[in-house]
């Protein structure tokens, strides 16, 4: 056995299952939770823990799971006969290793890292060969249950399938979710075997082999929502209402304020900073980042932006990846921004595209303002100085530059660069018709 203080640590991710409840061609481990694929989120729990030796199993079809989890190194389980067959195939990568190994699942992905050191730690401390963690789902249905004796110790993991009534009748039940002894590890999956009821090599029977070789098995207890397996769509609703929970409260934690937390939706990696402030039903997709004091009117969406302190967003504009907002900076309602910095105090209130573009400090961007980004073929960029003022329903045809303090009339169409100060104005002129109207009048009504 190794020393119960050992902090060495192997993790073994899981990730082969076929996922054939999800109705889906995108493997069951990559769909998004957060804006995270699930495997991502058990990758990152267990970065948390600083392992030594890291690797995930996947199906022989999975070469987009490979792919997602890379870094990672990956083996391949095939067949698919159980767990126990699916952490065989890391021996290698765990071979010599003596510290703990932890076994996780990739589509378990709400277990927190604070959850694993209490395993970790509890089998430590017992010298335990397995350390399970334990959960009491309000449907137990066809997990495992686990049978343990009156200290606490875990004598055997009955698979629901094998169980008798009055082992069916225990709720607490197994989360597949074990740190191992990585000394004890290559014996005990040499014994198992597949004479069950589905011919396969459940890894679970370590507990009940550990105990035959006179070695302690121990049990943590996790709150079930930590333990939520997805496997259908349904499940996947309901771990996203979970996290989202979770998101809120500690971007409310941090000193944000939500207005109607039940509305708002953050992605795994969405920062708020203190005093921010946002409204009802905005959605922040990956990559977002606000900065202190900024308020956020209802119904936006942000995605792949940075926002400094003070800025002042929506209602419903739409700020897509590549935006960068000044401090001070506004964006008004049904406004769209990609690829955009918006320097400090610039203005762009309402009804206007921005993309492809900067727009510098105090400059002003009239109503229904749009940079004419893309010919056809590629991306061009505008460029718009300090100071400058745009007027309403402007298309600035890119690439094009205006200059600082430059000014652009209302209803212009600019197709070529604006010297800094200067008053552009690019439309068709205006004539008169003397009595034009009532006679038009006149001819409609004969």
């Amino acid at each position: 056995m190794t020393d119960k203080t050992s902090p060495a640590l192997a993790v073994v991710v899981l990730a082969a299952g076929k996922g054939t409840r999800m109705r889906s061609a995108l493997p069951k481990v990559l769909h998004p939770l957060a804006g995270l694929p699930l495997v991502g989120h058990v990758l990152a729990t267990a970065e948390a823990l600083s392992p030594e030796r890291r690797v995930v199993v996947v199906g022989a079809d999975a070469e987009a799971v490979a792919q997602a989890v890379a870094p990672w190194p990956s083996v391949v389980q095939a067949p698919q006969a159980g767990t126990g067959h699916a952490l065989l195939q890391a021996s290698d990568a765990l071979s010599g290793f003596t510290g703990d190994v932890l076994v996780l699942y990739g589509d378990t992905p709400l277990l927190e890292a604070e959850t694993l050191s209490a395993m970790l730690a509890a089998r430590r401390k017992a010298a335990a060969a397995t350390a399970v963690l334990g959960f009491r789902p309000a449907d137990p249905g066809l997990y495992g249950r686990l049978v343990c004796d009156d200290d606490g110790t875990l004598e055997r993991i009955v698979e629901a399938r094998e169980a008798d009534a009055a082992t069916l009748a225990l709720t607490l039940c197994n989360s597949g979710v074990m740190a191992i002894d990585g000394e004890a590890l290559p014996g005990l999956l040499a014994r198992l075997d597949n004479a069950n009821a589905k011919g396969e090599y459940y890894l679970t029977d370590i507990v009940a082999i550990a105990a035959a070789d006179g070695c302690r098995s121990v049990m943590v207890e996790a709150p079930a929502d930590s333990l939520l397996g997805i496997d259908s769509r349904a499940d996947l609703a309901v771990a996203e209402a979970v996290i989202q929970t979770r998101l809120r409260a500690r971007a409310m934690a941090a000193g944000a304020t939500l207005t109607d937390p039940a509305s708002t939706f953050f992605s795994h990696d969405t920062v708020l900073a203190q005093d921010v402030s946002v409204g009802p039903n905005v959605v922040f997709a990956p990559g977002v980042r606000v900065g202190e004091g900024t308020e956020i009117l209802p119904f936006c969406h942000l995605e792949g932006v940075e926002v400094a302190a003070g800025a002042r967003i929506g209602p419903f504009a739409r700020l897509r990846p590549g935006t960068r907002l000044g401090e001070g900076a506004r964006i008004g309602n049904f406004v769209e921004t990609k690829a955009a910095e918006i320097a400090a105090g610039a203005k762009v209130n309402h009804l206007s595209y921005i993309g492809d573009a900067s727009v510098g400090a105090a400059s002003n961007i009239g109503a229904g303002t749009i940079t004419c980004n893309y010919d056809g073929f590629a991306k061009h960029r505008t460029e718009i100085g300090a100071g400058a003022f745009i007027g309403s329903n402007t298309a600035l045809v890119a690439p094009v530059s205006i200059g600082d303090g430059a000014m652009v009339g209302a209803g212009s169409t600019v197709t070529k660069d604006v010297e800094a100060d200067a008053l552009a104005v690019a439309r068709g002129q205006q004539r008169d018709v003397p009595d034009g109207a009532a006679r038009f009048r006149r001819q409609r009504k004969d």
